[in-house]
């Protein structure tokens, strides 16, 4: 017997299928809108992409998956930059779907619909659908995960054991944030009885199994590089410095309005406090929802006040923190709707001011916001630059005191591949281009000084018996900004060692001096 137009198994399926349009439709919007961007790659895109040319187990500063997933793509779409970044809105695809598949189980079809478009429109995840990063895997496999352990604890079978270890590791080789899922999993599996059954066994074993096979070669490859990328993680803790950063807390907890939108994290932060003062009252699924949303949001908050966080150093905490938000909002009083309704409509007319903004170099002026714009502006044009002063010269290396700078140049100026050197600041490398590319400490001839940052030119001149001025770049960005370089001929290498008298003496330079950037507004003073 079919289904009746009215019956609960058709309007379930008319969401699912609704849902598949409109996640179909952003996709294909936004592959559209990346063929045909004008925008260059990221510098860290750009870092990515470099690595993708090798392929291994683990890289300086990240897990290997986003190396990875750009090499696929770039070997089957050429090696352009849509081809870099087009994993991008396939992988926030997949979120979506996850997440609605998640509200579903916990809530009703229109719940999984709501839940999809939430998180597709979400102002972070406007820029994200379009920037190769590391978030975008990691969410992916985040919001898998917690599919699979919400099907395996209400009774699922051992393709739902394998999909939460397979999401467990995986996730680990996007981005070390992976961590705060398993912290989650602990939490719940201390609150939540129907997880520790699903997990206290045979289903539980094949998941440990699965994500520990994953994560081996990453542990190996790091064991075997005095685990270089672990150190880099612990490094942006940045705990070596002055501690207590009442701004920086504050700070990073305002962007979150920005990353989840505002009303939806004043919306997260009430049901939070709220549900907490109920603790023996909430809800099973509430408390392990809140499990996956507060770690990752706690303990970077407290990283913030002792040092220092990035906005995105938290997203983790969004995927659960959508299912927990649009499954209050789309329940209850009918104001809760319009304050759904509202942020969708709000998100996505910011969402496309963002990308005309990057498509509109006239609307980036009009509206005063060259500064958001100046990394991602005449890159092509920067190299090209760069390239024609090297000709200029019989240069044994062409050398960058920005790491940013170094890779951009590798992206949009290959043919300098081979002379491409960094300068170490530091006693050692901090970043992958200092650790592969390092400026020998010897070598002969002339070398190009390529510096985007002034501060740095003093010191600099410290290295070399011979530093002159080989003239400067102003490349011309949005309105009046100029990317700004000064060039240097430089030789006879004698290296300072960075000692404790180095730095200190240095330290107090800068203090003295405050920091330079290598932009200008063009403005004269």
């Amino acid at each position: 017997m079919t289904d009746s137009p009215l019956s609960p198994a058709f309007k379930a399926d008319r969401w699912m299928q609704a849902t598949l349009v409109v996640v179909a439709a952003f996709a294909i919007a936004r592959i559209v809108m990346l063929a045909v961007s004008p925008v260059a790659l990221h510098a860290d895109e750009s870092q990515y992409w470099v690595w993708s040319r090798q392929f291994d187990w683990g890289y300086f500063s990240k897990p290997p998956m986003i190396a990875w997933l750009i090499g696929l793509s770039t070997s089957l779409f050429g090696n352009t930059d849509f081809a870099v970044r087009l994993p991008a809105p396939l992988l926030h695809t997949g979120t979506a779907l996850f997440l609605c598949l998640s509200a579903r189980h916990l809530f009703n079809a229109k719940t999984g619909f709501f839940a999809a478009l939430t998180w597709l429109t979400l102002p972070s995840i406007w820029l994200s659908g379009f920037v190769m990063s590391t978030d975008a895997i990691l969410l992916c496999c985040w919001s898998g995960g917690l599919y699979a352990l919400l099907r395996l604890r209400s009774g699922g079978n051992w393709v739902a054991a394998a999909g939460v270890g397979l999401a467990i590791g995986l996730g680990f080789l996007s981005k070390y944030a992976m961590i705060y899922f398993v912290i989650g999993l602990a939490i719940t599996l201390v609150l939540d009885r129907a997880t520790r059954q699903a997990l206290f066994g045979p289903r539980g074993g094949l998941a440990l199994a699965i994500a520990l096979l994953c994560l081996a070669p990453n542990i190996a490859w790091n064991a075997a590089h005095d685990f270089a990328t672990v150190s880099h993680t612990a490094a942006n803790a940045n705990w070596g410095g002055e501690l207590f950063h009442v701004d920086e807390m504050v700070s990073f907890l305002t962007d979150q309005l920005a990353v989840f939108g505002p009303a939806l994290f004043i919306t997260l932060m009430a049901l939070a406090g709220r549900n907490l003062a109920a603790f023996r009252d909430m809800k099973a699924e509430t408390r392990l929802l809140l499990a996956f949303i507060l770690p990752p949001l706690l303990a970077v908050t407290i990283q913030a006040f002792l040092s220092r966080a990035h906005a995105n150093w938290a997203v983790s905490a969004y995927a659960a923190s959508t299912l927990l938000v649009v499954g209050f909002l789309m329940s209850g009083a009918i104001w809760r709707r319009y304050v759904l309704g509202l942020s969708i409509a709000g998100h996505s007319i910011l969402g496309l001011l963002m990308v005309a903004l990057a498509a509109s170099p006239a609307l980036v002026v009009a509206m005063n916001a060259e500064n958001a714009t100046k990394r991602i502006r005449a890159w092509d044009e920067t190299a090209a630059a760069i390239a024609e002063a090297a000709s200029e010269g019989d240069y044994t290396y062409i050398v960058f005191d920005d790491r940013n700078v170094f890779h951009q140049t590798q992206r949009y100026a290959p043919q300098l591949q081979g002379q491409l050197r960094m300068w170490l600041r530091h006693a050692g490398p901090l970043n992958h281009a200092e650790d592969v590319w390092p400026l020998p400490d010897r070598f002969e001839g002339e070398i190009l000084v390529v510096s985007h940052r002034p501060l740095e030119v003093a010191r600099l001149r410290e290295d070399f018996a011979v530093f002159e001025p080989a003239g400067s770049l102003a490349i011309p960005l949005d309105g009046s900004m100029t990317r700004d370089f000064t060039l240097w001929r430089a030789s006879g290498p004698q290296r300072v060692e960075r000692d404790t008298a180095y730095e200190e003496r240095w330290q107090a330079i800068d203090a003295a001096a405050g920091q330079q950037r290598g932009y200008s507004t063009g403005e004269s003073d």
